[in-house]
């Protein structure tokens, strides 16, 4: 008996230190593992992502400029603007169609490469055209980008398309809201990240 429990004493540090590592933490650990899985990657694509006005998908967003005039904001936007048109993507139509630095308002039609895949093989891009405006004030800064069209496939067997027919709600995403359909979830994916990077970038441009 007297063997029985000084076999026991020895234990009980092991036991111990056992509730202390991560072999007691199982449950907790497979349960992060269980959300991370149920996560849906398309979560931000699906509906409600794609705005429309009157019929029309437009995006919008008002973007704070603390301190800021109008003309400084005008100035600011139209640098960036400006350095933007000469990136590599974009392509010939790509220019200023108002500039008004009285009214501190600035729009420009874009045509670029929008890229789904490019490998060493496969080049799958679409050109890109949309509207880009930007109403500035003081403190702030009302942007839009409207007028979204594609032209696909343009070598093999053009396909044109405009927002109001390819990447909405109806057209884009399942009944069950969970995934978008292989062919306009590609470009409504890709639409909605090029408009997330320049709505961001222009707010860290006005902080």
């Amino acid at each position: 008996m007297r063997k029985f429990i000084l076999s026991l004493l020895a234990l009980a540090p092991m036991v111990m230190y056992a509730q202390d590592n991560t072999w007691e933490r199982p449950e907790e650990e497979q349960q992060e593992e269980v959300v991370k899985q149920k996560e849906n990657p398309n979560a931000k694509y699906l509906r409600g992502a794609v705005p429309e006005v009157d019929g029309k998908v437009v995006f919008s967003t008002h973007i704070a400029a603390p301190g800021k005039t109008a003309a400084q904001v005008y100035d600011i936007l139209h640098t960036y603007i400006q350095k933007m048109m000469k990136e590599k993507n974009q392509l010939e139509n790509t220019r200023f169609i108002e500039e008004d630095a009285q009214k501190h308002v600035l729009t420009a039609s874009f045509e670029e490469w929008l890229v789904f895949k490019s490998t060493a093989i496969v080049l799958d891009r679409t050109r890109f055209y949309y509207a880009l405006k930007a109403e500035c004030k003081d403190g702030g800064a009302d942007v839009s980008i409207s007028h979204i069209r594609y032209l696909y496939e343009e070598e093999r067997n053009p396909e044109r398309y405009t927002a109001e027919d390819w990447i909405t709600d109806k057209e884009a995403v399942n009944k069950k809201n969970t995934k978008l359909y292989p062919g306009s979830g590609k470009f409504r994916r890709k639409t909605i990240d090029r408009k997330d990077f320049l709505f961001n970038k222009f707010e860290s441009l006005l902080k």
